[in-house]
């Protein structure tokens, strides 16, 4: 059996083909291999959506599912369910996702946040199996975190737009923020984009100023013990291109660590932080093996029900 799986980002679309292992049906119980992938440009949609739809066209799978940037919307009741709605990237904006790949490709489409499809590739196939409450958070261009509490990915009023966490300043941080809308949000003062225009210079290229992720570390651990302090997650995945800075994770565990304060008495928080605040379990592949859980889910929801 084949999968299409859609990583649809800001920049650039990621699709890709899944084989799956086995026929059991449920996406833990099976093992999916990317057999195939192209990476197209983020231009406008009467570009790019023709150009994703024709890579899936003849590959004979039997559901597709996608990962998008957001704001989404998740609500099956609702006349725009599987739209992108009031994205910043204007020409996006009331984009019908999952109608435009039902009426290319003739299969279940199953659809979410890109960050709720990374958490639940983790949760099916990563670093937080077998976890009922995890999330993934990314730290790069933007911030965003997928939530999967109680077995469940969560949405509720919208999604989780937890990357726009209000948070306390640093007491020697004086950028003004890059966020438009809160001056002291996570996204705003630890983002890529902020880093680079507090700093003066991109991440990559400040890997030898102790001060650059010191600061860093303040932030990213105040969100994580706010996170731990609301969803109780069994595991936190952390990654983005800002954590390509190896030195983060370490600095970021201790000051969890001394921000909770002993609060939170569990081992997992305690002593064993190194293997709860973790890089993905999949590599650079958490969004697209998330879609292609999401599209296994679909085709399973779209099942006829018996009688």
């Amino acid at each position: 059996m084949r999968i299409g799986g859609i990583e649809a980002g800001g920049t650039k679309m990621v699709c890709a083909i899944g084989e799956v292992q086995t026929d059991k049906g449920q996406p833990g119980e099976n093992q999916v291999t990317i057999t195939e992938r192209v990476t197209i440009p983020t231009e406008k949609p009467k570009i790019t959506l023709p150009r994703m739809a024709a890579f899936f066209e003849g590959k004979g799978i039997s559901s597709l599912g996608i990962g998008c940037f957001g704001p989404v919307d998740l609500h099956r009741a609702s006349p725009t369910y599987g739209y992108i709605t009031s994205t910043p990237k204007l020409e996006w904006q009331n984009v019908d996702m999952v109608g435009t790949f039902t009426r290319a490709l003739g299969v279940p489409v199953g659809f979410d946040t890109d960050v709720n499809a990374a958490v639940l590739g983790e949760v099916t196939w990563g670093a937080a199996k077998d976890c009922d409450t995890a999330i993934y958070i990314t730290v790069g261009t933007g911030v965003g975190v997928g939530v999967y509490c109680n077995g469940a990915l969560m949405h509720g009023l919208v999604h989780p737009e937890a990357g726009h966490l209000l948070l306390q300043r640093h007491p020697k941080d004086t950028y003004a923020g890059k966020c438009p809308y809160h001056a002291n949000c996570l996204e705003g003062l630890a983002s890529g984009p902020a880093v680079e225009a507090r700093w003066g210079r991109p991440a990559k290229e400040l890997a030898d100023r102790e001060d650059v992720w010191e600061m860093e570390a303040f932030y990213l651990a105040e969100a994580v013990a706010n996170y731990v302090l609301t969803y109780s997650p069994q595991k936190i995945v952390l990654w983005g291109g800002i954590m390509h800075q190896s030195q983060l994770f370490s600095m970021v565990r201790t000051k969890v660590q001394e921000l909770l304060g002993g609060y939170i008495s569990n081992e997992k928080i305690l002593k064993e932080i190194d293997t709860y605040l973790v890089p993905p379990a999949l590599g650079e592949n958490p969004g697209i093996m998330g879609a292609f859980a999401l599209g296994m889910r679909e085709a399973e929801y779209r099942k006829p029900k018996e009688a």
